[in-house]
């Protein structure tokens, strides 16, 4: 017959692989589903822009950020401001449609828009990059 400590730490283990388990199911099923959204590209002039347009984007449909990013171009003292910035928006295909036409419209009439494209169903490796971002370097 087994002793009670013995039997609590047999529970304990039973938890943590329970919960492993759990975890990298919904870490599988997260992975999957943000395959199957499309992926927007707004990119404008402008951190205050980009701002101004994700939130216009946002509040036209039903979407989600991806961090933004940024790059300063060799030509940015010839450009209407010196700093290029990439919105992200993340959902079905005809939300990230809406958010895009919206955010679009909101960045002409502030600076401008330099590119745009959606991606409807973006590759793993695709989504991966994604989540990377100029803002996090000096």
């Amino acid at each position: 017959m087994e002793d009670k400590s013995s039997m609590e730490e047999k529970n304990s283990i039973n938890e943590k692989d329970s919960i492993e388990v759990k975890n990298s199911i919904e870490e599988r099923n997260s992975a999957e589903d943000s395959m199957e959204e499309a992926v927007g590209l707004l990119e404008v002039y402008g951190l205050v822009c980009a701002f101004l347009a994700a939130d216009a984007g946002c509040k036209a449909a039903d979407v989600r950020l991806e961090i933004f990013d940024k790059n300063k171009p060799a030509n940015a003292e010839s450009l209407p401001v010196p700093l290029l910035v990439t919105v992200k928006f993340r959902g079905s295909v005809a939300a990230v449609e809406a958010a895009m036409e919206a955010g679009e419209r909101k960045a002409k009439s502030v600076t401008g828009v330099v590119q745009r494209h959606i991606i409807p169903r973006p590759t793993g490796d695709t989504g991966k990059m994604l989540k990377i971002s100029a803002f996090d370097k000096n």
